[in-house]
């Protein structure tokens, strides 16, 4: 079964990462007027505290999958991070549990090869991508992943059919992916202390860029590649 199926499967997973946030958004209202204990941030991590490791550790866990397994959204695993970890442990959860889910799908590529990754991705998502990376260079690749909305978990796979080695892959991954990981986390902080009006504007805005990313792949992927060349 394909995983990254086609574009309409792909639109699919954007709205559902839209309905997600305003999901998430009516979820707080709703929690915070019926169920206020969940609301009140000292509490919420006083008790996640209590499961020691296992709690960070099952986070980082959910977060590596949702890479491998595209259904899950990211950014919305990012903003639970920052409601229950707070902005700066949130981040490095999250981040952490990206870069091991990139590392994953490409030591997969790496060591299965083209066989795999056309039975994982669907055939026009490879076509467009394909020799990308390789193509781009270490610039490039941070141009493309920096901006939300690309299909940058396609592009571990791919990556992993290149000449790249993983000590490479990785860092431009971590700090392309670290500034919409980053906002998300710190609006979900925003929300688990209260300030909601803030942490639906930084939502509204990684949204309308993953929006504006998504309608807006091919030229992005065309203007990287220019200037690769």
């Amino acid at each position: 079964m394909r995983v990254f199926a086609s574009p309409a499967d792909r639109r699919r997973a954007l709205l559902a990462l839209l309905a997600v946030v305003v999901g998430f958004a009516g979820l707080y209202v709703a929690v915070r007027q019926y169920l206020p204990f969940l609301t009140d941030a000292r509490a919420l991590r006083a008790w996640v505290a209590e499961f020691g490791p296992l709690a960070p550790i099952a986070f980082v866990i959910v977060q590596a999958v949702q890479v491998v397994v595209a259904p899950i959204p990211g950014q919305a695993i990012a903003l639970m991070g920052g409601y229950l970890f707070g902005p700066v442990a949130g981040t490095v959860y999250s981040l952490l549990g990206v870069l091991i889910g990139s590392a994953v799908a490409f030591l997969l590529a790496k060591r299965f090869g083209r066989p795999f990754v056309e039975r994982v991705l669907h055939e026009d998502v490879v076509a467009s991508f394909d020799g990308f990376v390789e193509r781009v260079g270490v610039p490039g690749l941070f141009l493309f992943v920096v901006v939300p909305g690309l299909p940058d978990d396609v592009i571990c796979f791919l990556s992993g059919l290149t000449t790249w080695r993983l000590r490479t892959f990785l860092p431009v991954m971590a700090v392309g992916r670290l500034p919409s990981y980053a906002i998300t986390v710190y609006a979900g902080d925003e929300l688990a202390n209260g300030r909601a009006g803030l942490a639906l504007t930084l939502l509204a805005v990684v949204a309308v860029l993953s929006v504006a990313g998504y309608y807006n792949q091919e030229r992005i992927r065309a203007f990287v590649e220019s200037i690769g060349d």
